[in-house]
């Protein structure tokens, strides 16, 4: 088991990594906790619910079900899901399990943060993507039709347990969408964890379980210290978008329907690596490499007919943008980044159309 200790002013938890830790939920739950709502989707409950059932026992609970979709991950939904819980007698004393994929924790930790003006939340992530990035630290929220996650909260939850062991039925697609979650954690802040990732590429992808465990550990490790040291991302929790700038803008142009999150990270990382090598910031061996890996763990979907005038147009539209300055995070060297404000536009536009043939390539 690995258990890494997230600490904010707002909740100090436990981001739990081992398997068939599912099975613990009524451990972390309060005694005296009111009427458990679990948020989750019909596919996932289908293949896992029995072991949630089983696990919170005698425990009085509801499950509600979320379309799914990054189409759907809009206030409307939060809204249907909060008159649900009001109808089954929700009130301040009730608890959400957020049981699911990163959108599935995205909206259910939006809704808890809102229902009521706030209660608890309990994150239990069931894709991989979930269980590295979108489960840990506290940040919920909705899509609005400008823009990816433009309306939403930091509100941290109780726990967040991560059990490898549910990876398995997922997609192929889904688990390689993942994998560059993990990619981005080696390349913003852990040298030795990229070089997993390029080494051991045929055990990532077979899964192998002391491999799987292991990058997963060490990608939860990462976000639980960025989001100890900062949590509403004022200053170091930056470097965790690497890779998002141009990424969001892609599922935004692409109205959310082309790209899983990961994919669209990954194009992302593409460019913004780019942009730092071009800008003198980051050396051809190195961003070698990082296009590499990332290619490695592909193919994206396809980007015909994307305009990249068009994702460019839309950067200004990202909430990583301050004072109409958008803000990059750019690769200096493999482990280690930089937000850098003010490059050029000339960069960008260079650096978009070449991810654009890069993901053709791959």
């Amino acid at each position: 088991m690995a258990n890494y200790r997230v600490q904010t002013p707002q909740r100090a938890y436990d981001a739990i990594v081992e398997r068939g830790c599912i099975a613990r939920i009524d451990e972390f739950l309060p005694a005296r906790a009111g009427r458990i709502f679990v948020v989750t989707t019909s596919d996932v409950w289908g293949l896992h619910g029995d072991r949630v059932k089983k696990a919170l026992g005698a425990r009085e609970h509801q499950v509600l079900f979320f379309p799914g979709g990054e189409p759907r991950k809009r206030l409307a939904e939060v809204e249907a899901l909060a008159e649900q819980m009001m109808e089954a007698g929700g009130d301040r004393g009730s608890l959400i399990v957020a049981f699911g994929g990163g959108i599935v924790t995205d909206v259910a930790g939006f809704l808890a943060a809102v229902f009521m003006r706030g209660i608890p939340v309990m994150q239990i992530a069931t894709t991989l993507l979930a269980q590295v990035d979108a489960a840990v630290g506290g940040k919920t929220g909705v899509n609005l039709v400008a823009g990816k996650n433009l309306v939403g909260a930091f509100h941290q939850p109780l726990v967040v347990l991560i059990d490898p062991d549910v990876l398995h039925t997922l997609p192929e697609r889904e688990y390689r969408a993942g994998l560059y979650e993990i990619i981005k954690c080696g390349v913003i802040r852990d040298a030795e964890l990229f070089r997993v990732l390029a080494d051991d590429r045929e055990r990532v992808l077979a899964q192998d379980p002391k491999t799987v465990d292991a990058i997963i550990a060490g990608a939860v490790k990462i976000k639980a210290e960025v989001v100890t040291a900062d949590e509403r991302e004022g200053d170091l929790r930056r470097i965790l978008n690497f890779g998002h700038t141009v990424g969001h803008a892609l599922e935004a142009e692409t109205g959310y329907t082309r790209f899983l999150h990961g994919e669209a990270v990954a194009f992302g990382m593409h460019a913004a690596t780019t942009i730092a090598e071009i800008s003198g910031r980051l050396s051809a061996d190195d961003a070698s490499a990082i296009h590499a890996v990332i290619r490695g763990y592909g193919p994206i979907p396809a980007v015909d007919g994307i305009s990249a005038a068009n994702l460019l147009a839309r950067l200004g539209s990202d909430k990583k943008t301050v004072q109409g300055k958008v803000h990059f995070v750019l690769p200096v060297t493999i482990g280690e980044v930089a937000v850098v404000s003010g490059v050029a536009e000339a960069h960008v536009l260079e650096a978009i159309e070449t991810a654009l043939g890069q993901a053709v390539q791959a």
